[in-house]
């Protein structure tokens, strides 16, 4: 029978492990720490009863990924729960960029920026499931819709600011900035239009839900799913040393690539290990969690119907605080996500004690040793003056935080990889196949490797797949 580990449970190594043991594979899936699930943890940070998501917290790409929606996991417990208002980009003044599931009624708050919202959006959310069935993937295949593809890439290629210029409201390009924003780093480059595209259509199309209960029911599902295959997950296992691994058939890390060098050692080809040694990783976030009284106090009530609140002020800000971060620098008051998802989940709050918990996190450089809870805070104020009072306690993450909760977020960089230059595209090598690690039957599939950062799993599919094509070949 068909052995394999797989080191690491984040949502893409279990994944790879569930893709494998429903093919008959004898899996193992080896986790460093006492709980499975990486970065879709959720703990009670600030008080009891209190439900905050430890990293990843909102799910476009996990409601629209192609591989979970095979999976029936909301047979195993997971429920998505949408706010009303799927995004807020609130500005100074009081007015707010709105993004609703219904691109129309989108369209229908920006004025006359709408017909062209509709243009864009339209489009790439009714071609959203062709377009994740080829984005989801390497970049070196052959597309199954190469049409479509040939049209999200004509404005994919190019940087965030040409790509707003269809926009004249400050709404309109301020909200498709900070989807932009995810990107992380430099908005000035080609391709940095793509994460906003993506995330728009995703929206559209499928929403940005959250998971009832916290991101950590998406975890139990997929547990639940891969110990029904059969698989063994263990915990507490820090993988030092390929000779600790018993020489399985098949290996697959969802690690960072540094990891793999150096848990593989000589195992692995020079280039590989040098390629995976260079590999770069990108600007960081600084998370803060709030315990609040009530609700926050929005100088637009739209606001707090939203889900997720990006806080970056108008377009020019964001981009201009994106490039402070991007050349190592600490701006004033940085580009800021928020989450309400209790408005949703009120399995979240607790109770009657009248608390709420708020997700925040804020770009800042890679490895940067500040604290940056008050300049968040600060720009949560900007808009909604008050806030500060309803403040009752805090739980602070700074970069080396996240990089300790989390060993693949060097330098507290969540997307496990910068997202510039040809490493955009082609991460974590160059490579045909980017998930190979040149040893044979040896496969990464984390963060690193495509389609990137978000919780779908598809990076863990894939590795998995080829991980089976190598063995049939």
């Amino acid at each position: 029978m068909t052995n394999a580990v797989v080191v690491g449970s984040g949502p893409n190594g279990l994944a790879a492990a569930l893709t494998l043991a429903e093919r008959g594979v004898d899996v193992r899936v080896l986790e460093a720490r006492d709980r499975v699930g990486g970065g879709t943890l959720t703990s009670e940070l600030t008080v009891p009863g209190l439900l905050h998501d430890e990293c990843a917290a909102f799910h476009p790409t996990g409601v629209g990924s192609p591989y979970f929606q095979q999976l029936g996991l909301e047979e195993l417990g997971l429920r998505w729960l949408w706010p009303e208002i799927q995004l807020a980009h609130p500005l100074d003044g009081g007015g707010a960029g709105l993004l609703w599931r219904d691109v129309g009624r989108t369209a229908a708050g920006l004025g006359v920026d709408g017909p062209a919202w509709q243009r864009l959006f339209g489009r790439t959310s009714r071609n959203f499931d062709a377009l994740a069935t080829d984005v989801f993937r390497p970049i070196a295949h052959v597309p199954k819709h190469p049409f479509k593809l040939a049209h999200f890439g004509l404005h994919s290629l190019l940087p965030a600011p040409w790509a707003v210029r269809r926009w004249k409201t400050e709404e309109a390009r301020a909200l498709f900035g900070g989807m932009a924003a995810h990107k992380f780093g430099s908005l000035t480059t080609p391709l940095s239009a793509s994460v906003g595209l993506m995330l728009g259509a995703a929206a559209h199309a499928y929403g940005w839900p959250v998971a009832e209960g916290g991101t950590e029911s998406i975890t139990r599902a997929l547990v639940a799913k891969l110990e029904h295959a059969g698989a063994r997950i263990e915990t507490g296992v820090r993988v030092m040393s390929y000779d600790e691994l018993g020489d399985p058939d098949i290996l697959i890390f969802d690690t960072a690539p540094d990891a793999v060098a150096r848990i593989m050692g000589d195992q692995l080809p020079s280039g590989t290990r040098k390629a995976y040694q260079r590999y770069r990783f990108g600007p960081a976030a600084f998370k803060v969690d709030y315990a609040i009284e009530g609700d926050i106090p929005w100088a637009n009530p739209d606001v707090l119907r939203a889900g997720t609140v990006h806080l970056g002020g108008t377009l020019e800000e964001i981009v201009a605080s994106e490039a402070k971060v991007g050349r190592g620098e600490m701006p004033d008051l940085p580009f800021v996500l928020l989450g309400q998802q209790y408005l949703v989940d009120p399995l979240r709050s607790g109770g009657d004690s009248g608390l709420n918990p708020i997700y925040a996190y804020a770009h800042v450089p890679n490895a940067w040793t500040g604290d940056a809870t008050k300049a968040i805070t600060a720009q949560i104020e900007r808009f909604a003056p008050g806030f500060r009072d309803r403040v009752r306690h805090v739980h602070v993450r700074d970069t080396a935080g996240l990089e300790a909760h989390n060993a693949n977020y060097v330098g507290g960089d969540i997307s496990a990889g910068a997202n510039s230059g040809l490493q955009l595209v082609m991460r974590p090598r160059i490579a045909r196949n980017p998930y190979s690690t040149g040893v044979p039957g040896v496969f990464i599939c984390s963060a690193s490797t495509p389609p990137g950062g978000g919780v779908h799993g598809m990076g863990g599919h894939n590795a998995a797949l080829s991980a089976l094509r190598g063995l049939s070949g």
